[in-house]
């Protein structure tokens, strides 16, 4: 291993401008991807800025009703906290469906959403890799492609994003907040991850210098939510496709609902036109599959991945027909019960 330097943080600006000062510099949280990337020789930074004793720990109630969430909440705990569990169970979901009990107890929820792509070609280094050393091409398209991207892609890049957490973030609307020299700004989820393009090595559009802080999520819509995942076995596996999704539905008609795929592209994919499909009309299993081949139309699959695009929209339909209560079964309730309908009832 390459030597480096460590230096402990002692408050977030501190982090910061030491970061921002050594462009070989990167902030370490849990550790549960930077460190394996530094042993197969992926990364290697000069100095390593360990921030995970900043006081960025809490999940609190914002006054509108949402949640702010601090980077360094491991995904053990959120998945636990009562508040997520009972107003966002897609999140609580999403997070017990990644990795191992072992890591979700190591693992940030800023080093979650920060996490790089598990292509194998990415993590070789005797290979080339257009997102490691832009130019050099990507032999994951003429390759090993079966787990990898089908829509979003570029000539450049056909990784995907391995977060089961940014899926349901992305469905619920949330924001991720950045502090930098410049000062804090505040980013849509769905905007924070990239698309390849010609820019493959970038995966989202932090900074250099600018650290995750916190993630904010608004009130829970109405509705109940869910996330499902289907994965080449049971446990500690990456998602071949996976699914988060907010749906309210009023006598059999969708008034509201939010979509998001994972396992299929660069980032987690809103489904924007899935969700225009399906709002005003009928909750059906036939208007759910419809809806979802609407948005998987623009999926260019490869040689080898073309089942995830019948994979993702049963898995899309399967859901919200849960979430309907179309699939012969009555509406969930606890775990799959939004907190907005929730608090309702409460005496």
């Amino acid at each position: 291993m390459k030597p480096f330097g460590y230096l402990r943080a002692t408050d977030v600006d501190a982090a910061i401008a030491a970061v921002a000062a050594d462009p070989t510099a990167r902030f370490l949280g849990g550790g549960t991807n930077l460190v394996d990337l530094m042993k197969l020789g992926v990364e290697r930074p000069g100095l390593l800025v360990d921030v995970s004793r900043l006081p960025l720990t809490d999940v609190d109630q914002a006054a509108d009703g949402g949640l702010r969430i601090g980077a360094n909440v491991r995904n053990s705990d959120l998945a636990a906290h009562p508040l997520v569990r009972a107003r966002y169970p897609a999140l609580s979901q999403a997070l017990l469906a990644g990795a191992s009990g072992q890591l979700r107890n190591a693992a940030t929820t800023g080093g979650n959403l920060l996490q790089r792509t598990r292509c194998p070609y990415f993590q070789d280094v005797s290979k080339p890799c257009n997102k490691r050393h832009p130019g050099s091409g990507c032999p994951a398209r003429a390759g090993a492609h079966r787990d990898l991207a089908v829509i979003g892609h570029s000539a450049h890049c056909v990784a995907t994003h391995p977060s089961d957490l940014a899926v349901a973030l992305a469905a619920l609307d949330a924001r991720v907040v950045l502090r930098g020299p410049a000062g804090a700004r505040g980013v849509a989820l769905t905007d924070f991850h990239r698309l390849p393009a010609d820019l493959p090595e970038r995966d989202t559009v932090i900074g250099h210098g600018e650290l995750l802080t916190s993630v904010e999520l608004p009130p829970p819509a109405p509705g109940r939510s869910a996330y499902r995942k289907a994965r080449d076995r049971a446990s500690y596996a990456f998602a071949l496709a996976s699914v988060a999704a907010v749906l309210d539905v009023r006598d059999g008609v969708v008034r509201t609902v939010r979509l998001a795929f994972g396992g299929l592209a660069h980032k987690p994919w809103r489904a924007r036109l899935a969700e225009a499909a399906l709002v005003g009309g009928p909750a059906t299993d036939e208007a759910f599959r419809r809806a979802a081949d609407t948005e998987l139309a623009a999926a260019r699959p490869l040689r080898d991945n073309a089942f995830k695009v019948p994979l993702a929209r049963n898995l899309a339909a399967a859901l919200l027909g849960e979430l309907a209560g179309t699939d012969g079964q009555p509406p969930q309730d606890g775990a799959g019960q939004n907190g907005a309908e929730h608090l309702r009832r409460q005496p």
